[in-house]
């Protein structure tokens, strides 16, 4: 059997929707009998080349009738949205999957992490498909997203009593990096400083996991990555800002992707158009504006039609006239502006609590209270203070760790904590610490005055976006010498009284170091 018995001569038929690559198959194959043969001669490869050739042409024709051979991509869809899809189909759909494997409000606040990131996809299909918009009118492309934000840390304030309060915590500091479409020019540095304020609440997570829970490791791990990837993302695809396309129309409010219709009755037809407005009124309008240019237009005998006011009908000098009655007109009343209109349910206030919930101490809402007291506490027991306004709280004995949230003029004197004592966007607090305590947190917070016993003095003070802060060391006197912390972006700060002497408590001692992380020390002069 010869060479076109064996195959080289038939031609394979491409049935139309085939890939391009499959109109060449057959000549690969061919190529692969041919080689094979024992004998070939010219003429072989001269059918050899032609079969090539029309494999080639076959080639070409498939990749133009599918449009673009070369890109991969589905037709009207843009690079970077195919990228942020991959993002969606990667971490964030494993951080959807161990999120409802730990369940209840993280798998619950996971959805709507998630409806945040689809909001921000249709906003990425609608900027490669138009140019870039008016302010005010992007907006209006910006409503969505900023909706899902809102509830998302809304859901962290309405759930204050979770048990997976830092997981929610974390979620609600990060969520608004989703609002990287609007920082031009550097969206990439504001995901990371969003991201850096979700994990004050991870690390939190992982103290508390680390050895017991590999799933809420895993969480962590996962939820991170979506803020990792987001940024390599913005770098390659947005580097200084939002992308827009620069062919197609301007974007608009109408722009947006339409909600799905609700199922139900078909919506009433709109109602009749006004009446026109009466011609008379116009025409009289027009009439009375001639008349008034006719007038403007004598120039000075305009005056002429003006009567004399003699001696006798002044006033001034004609006091009889003020004594003869009549109605005195007074002119409009000045626009006033319409005062808002009172909320007639306002919200009522929530009320006070200081509880022992399971071993976690609840202090909230307390205002003008003077004598609130934990005495009977343990070793594994935290203590939580929220929201809590010109009151003061002492805790007596050992316990976990202290966290005061959003205080304002609070006074908290407490003995020993074996963990850490955290101050989280509070104003005007003081801290005094009457045993001993290994590291103090200051966060988000104006104004806070930290007193340390002599027991204290190698604890370590941690502040990030924080201003006003003063710390307090005790002399033998038993008077206190202030020392203020400066206001850095992120610092931290070790005393070491021990070698100074407490006679000579800040005498010859500069704080050193700079922003960035850096440890400050006591030091000699």
């Amino acid at each position: 059997m010869g060479l076109a018995g064996r195959g080289l001569r038939r031609e394979e038929r491409i049935p139309p929707g085939q890939g391009a690559l499959r109109g060449a198959s057959g000549a690969l194959t061919d190529l692969g009998f041919f080689l094979g043969a024992r004998l070939w001669t010219a003429a072989d490869m001269e059918r050899l080349v032609e079969r090539l050739e029309k494999a080639v042409e076959r080639l070409e024709t498939v990749c133009q009738g599918s449009g673009r051979c070369g890109e991969a991509s589905a037709k009207g869809v843009a690079q970077y949205v195919q990228a942020f899809d991959a993002l969606l189909a990667g971490p964030v759909a494993e951080y959807i999957k161990i999120s409802k494997e730990v369940g209840g409000d993280v798998q619950k606040h996971a959805e709507m992490v998630h409806a945040g990131l689809m909001s921000e996809r249709a906003l990425l299909v609608v900027a490669s498909q138009h140019q870039q918009p008016a302010e005010n009118a992007f907006s209006e492309l910006l409503k969505p997203i900023s909706e899902q934000i809102q509830a998302v840390q809304n859901f962290r304030e309405k759930n204050r009593g979770s048990k997976l309060f830092n997981h929610l915590s974390a979620v609600s500091e990060s969520i608004p990096a989703l609002g990287w479409v609007a920082m031009a020019p550097k969206p990439g540095p504001y995901v990371k400083e969003m991201t850096d304020a979700a994990m004050f609440y991870t690390n939190r997570i992982l103290k508390e996991y680390k050895d017991v829970d590999k799933k809420q490791v895993d969480w962590v791990k996962a939820y991170l990555s979506i803020w990792t990837e987001l940024q390599a993302y913005i770098k390659e695809y947005h580097t200084t800002g939002l992308t827009w396309s620069k062919t197609g129309p301007v974007a608009t409010e109408g722009a947006k992707a339409p909600p799905a219709p609700p199922a139900g009755v078909a919506p009433p037809p709109p109602g009749p158009p006004p009446p026109p407005a009466p011609v008379s009124s116009s025409t009289d309008d027009s009439a009375s504006r001639s008349a008034l240019f006719a007038q403007i237009n004598r120039g000075e005998g305009i005056t002429s039609g003006l009567r004399h006011v003699s001696d006798d009908m002044k006033t001034h000098k004609n006091p009889a006239l003020k004594n003869q009655g009549g109605p005195v007109r007074s002119g409009p009343k000045p626009f006033t502006a319409p005062k808002p209109a009172c909320n007639a349910n306002p919200s009522p206030k929530a009320p006070p609590l200081l509880e022992l919930e399971g071993k976690k101490w609840r202090v909230e809402n307390q205002e003008n209270a003077t004598n609130l007291v934990i005495s009977d506490t343990e070793l594994k027991q935290v203590a939580y203070i929220f929201k809590c306004t010109n009151s003061t709280l002492q805790i007596k004995g050992k316990i976990n760790s202290i966290t005061l949230d959003n205080c304002k003029k609070l006074g908290l004197v407490f003995d020993d904590v074996v963990g850490i004592v955290e101050i989280i966007n509070s104003r005007d607090v003081k801290v005094q610490v009457m045993g001993k305590v290994p590291t103090i947190s200051i966060n988000k917070t104006d104004g806070c005055h930290v007193y340390l016993s002599k027991n204290s003095l190698d604890c370590e003070i941690v502040s990030a976006k924080s201003s006003e802060m003063n710390v307090l060391i005790p002399t033998e006197g038993g008077d206190f010498v202030s020392a203020a912390l400066g206001s850095f972006c992120s610092s931290a700060w070790a005393w070491g009284m021990q070698e100074l002497g407490f006679e000579k408590a800040l005498q010859g001692v500069v704080l050193t170091g700079r922003c960035g992380g850096i440890i400050y020390r006591g030091q000699r002069l």
